[in-house]
């Protein structure tokens, strides 16, 4: 997953060159060491390792939650990519199951990020409610176009299916799955999502 600064706003100013040096080394200081201890690491730590001061990060990233977001926030664009391609390549049944899979198995990539989107979930005005809001997005879709067929269940709701999908992701970290038994995992919690084949 590599480090994507999110997008500005048009007309907004750009940061000095120095500025900008602080940012990437802390989001690139971020992803190695989400990488290597997971999401609750030392933030002080991840300030040291990017060579910056607390206040240099706190000023560019004032909660754990705005920094990891932005830190994951090139993995969600390559997951938004993915849906696309599977809605166009796929029947929407399969695309939804595929999806559902893939998209566990990316939210297990770092310990302990199925409990920070957990966590979000509870606050509205979380950053990472906004980086996720696009997943939730895109399994709308995914799940209305099996749903005009008749291949999902009346009343299922995308955000149902997140949170659902959040919690499946934190058991494959929990438990060590590798990806095909992450996907029997999704397969049978997913099963009543869908109507019978």
């Amino acid at each position: 997953m590599e480090v994507l600064a999110p997008a500005r706003g048009a007309g907004a100013k750009a940061p000095r060159a120095d500025a900008q040096r602080n940012r990437d080394a802390i989001l690139r200081a971020a992803r190695e060491t989400f990488e290597s201890d997971g999401v609750l690491a030392s933030l002080d730590g991840i300030a040291a390792r990017a060579g910056v001061g607390n206040a240099t990060l706190y000023r560019n990233f004032p909660t754990r939650d705005d920094l990891l977001a932005a830190v994951i926030q090139a993995g969600i664009e390559a997951a938004l990519a993915e849906a696309d391609e599977l809605s166009r390549t796929l029947s929407p049944r399969v695309a939804l199951r595929e999806w559902l899979a893939r998209l566990t198995w990316q939210l297990r990539i770092w310990h302990d990020l199925p409990s920070c989107i957990a966590n979000a979930r509870e606050d509205p005005e979380s950053s990472m409610n906004a980086a996720c809001s696009p997943l939730i997005a895109r399994t709308a879709v995914l799940l209305d176009a099996a749903r005009s067929r008749g291949e999902v269940v009346e009343g299922v709701t995308a955000d149902e299916v997140f949170e659902l999908i959040t919690a499946l992701s934190w058991g494959v970290d929990r438990f060590h799955d590798d990806e095909a038994a992450a996907r029997r995992r999704v397969d049978i919690a997913t099963a009543g999502v869908f109507t019978q084949d």
